[in-house]
């Protein structure tokens, strides 16, 4: 899996996470999701992600490019 699939699958994972929160918890909680949001957008035209770096140096995903040079 490359570090782009993982961030999509990190970012659902936040969100559904945080619709549950909002739900049993607090309403506050939706404040999560519209944050992962945001981030998502910014990072659709800035190309840069701290969730990213992350999931590269903690867990060794490569990149979509990395991938292809390898194959």
């Amino acid at each position: 899996m490359s570090a782009e699939r993982a961030l999509t699958a990190f970012a659902g994972m936040m969100v559904l996470i945080s619709v549950v929160l909002t739900v049993y918890v607090s309403e506050y909680f939706v404040w999560l999701t519209v944050f992962v949001g945001a981030n998502l957008f910014q990072q659709s035209f800035t190309g840069f992600c701290p969730a990213t770096i992350v999931l590269r140096k903690v867990f060794g995903f490569k990149t979509e490019k990395e991938l292809a040079l390898k194959s």
